[in-house]
């Protein structure tokens, strides 16, 4: 899909939509303020375009171009890459879905690249637009808003189990014969989940 967001929030409150990321590039230059540019699962050509722009680190676009990686926060220069793993419950399957979420801040812009379908990040961005004092933060208001609603998010993922496995014990009782094979469902997507979210590490490089 690509580019699902592009937009230049000048220093006097208007919000710009460029059309593509070379008017932005240009916006930027011109105009100052944030840019905020949205990608999901992008292409190669269009990572490369932004990380030429903005001068990001080669060790950090493998990592979003490889994906898969654990949540870390490091800062390259003036530019800080944050990894999370944003989680969702899915009752009726006993599941927890796992996404991942880069995030490039800039002294002037911000990138957002999703590897999965979670979180949400046009509730953040609407959220953000309606608060201007929050907006006026700059670049860094970004990854605090968005790991907030991560955070927020991990709540039905922890109490979500728990009635699971109230719901198992029930059904071990009555002696239901595929509780067995739930348990150790349920037990393997609690430990993905604990895996992919129990390193989260600052460092420096570059």
């Amino acid at each position: 899909m690509g580019i699902v967001h592009n937009a230049v929030y000048c220093e006097d409150g208007r919000k710009l939509a460029p059309e593509n990321l070379e008017v932005t590039y240009e916006l930027l230059r011109d105009r100052h303020g944030m840019g905020w540019i949205g990608l999901y699962r992008p292409s190669r050509r269009e990572i490369d375009s932004i990380a030429d722009e903005f001068s990001l680190h080669p060790l950090a676009i493998e990592d979003t171009v490889s994906a898969h990686q654990r949540p870390k926060m490091e800062r390259y220069g003036a530019v800080l890459f944050t990894v999370l793993r944003p989680a969702s419950y899915v009752a009726a399957e006993d599941r927890i879905e796992l996404g991942e979420l880069h995030v490039f801040t800039g002294p002037d812009f911000v990138v957002t690249v999703r590897h999965a379908e979670s979180p949400d990040i046009a509730t953040i961005r609407r959220r953000m637009e309606a608060d201007p004092d929050l907006l006026a933060l700059g670049p860094e208001a970004v990854p605090y808003a968005i790991l907030d609603h991560v955070v927020d998010e991990y709540e039905p993922v922890v109490d979500g189990p728990e009635v699971s496995i109230d719901e198992i014990e029930s059904a071990a009782f009555a002696e239901d014969s595929g509780v067995s094979r739930r348990i150790y469902a349920l037990s393997r997507e609690l430990a993905g989940f604990q895996r992919a979210t129990r390193r989260f590490w600052p460092c420096s490089r570059g």
